[in-house]
Formats: structure tokens, sequence, C-alpha cells
């Protein structure tokens, strides 16, 4: 499936648009990795840790939004997004939209 930033795609032009789409993960480090990242965190630097989580999250939910939008009948997402924000101390939440679309060849 085609999932795209922008609004329109060259080449393309939208044949329907079936609405929003979106895929959800909340994610947490295990007690090990929030106590190993939290001593790197004393001597600064990037924290290996957390960014593969929010990599990994972050793949996750694009994978659940592109399930939520070929549910929808869709064959591309536009105006692709991604939001994040903290539950609690150590839970993030990875959220993946758009507008899923039917696009054809011009």
């Amino acid at each position: 499936m085609l999932v795209a930033t922008t609004e329109n795609v060259p080449g393309y032009r939208r044949a329907k648009t079936l609405g929003q789409c979106f895929g959800v993960v909340v994610r947490s480090r295990g007690i090990g990795g929030n106590i190993l990242a939290g001593l790197r965190s004393v001597v600064g630097g990037e924290i290996h840790e957390y960014t593969q989580l929010l990599e990994e999250a972050r793949r996750q939910a694009v994978d659940r939004m592109v399930q939520n939008a070929t549910t929808m009948g869709a064959n591309a997402v536009v105006m692709m997004r991604f939001d994040s924000s903290e539950i609690g101390q150590f839970m993030s939440e990875i959220v993946a939209y758009g507008t899923a679309v039917t696009l054809e060849a011009e």
C-alpha cells in the first residue's frame, strides 16, 4: 500500500476518499531497560533503548494504520502523520494516522 505524507501523489488521481484511518501502539520498556536508560541519562547522550523502542512502535503503528485502511477498501493513505505522547512515567503512545483513499493511475 502506498503511504504518503502529501495530499496528492504525482501520476495518480484520487478516485475516492474513504475517511480517517489510524494505528495506535502503547509501549513500555521493561524494568531492566528503564534502569539502564536511567543510568545513561545521567551521563547524557542518546538513550538507545528508548530510540529502539520508539522506532519499533512507529513501524507497528504504521502497520496497524495500513491494516485499518485495507479494511476500509483503500489502496493508499495520504496526509500520513505521527503523534506521540507519554502515559504515566514509563509508557509511550504512538499514533500513525492519515486519510484512506483509492488512487487510480492517470
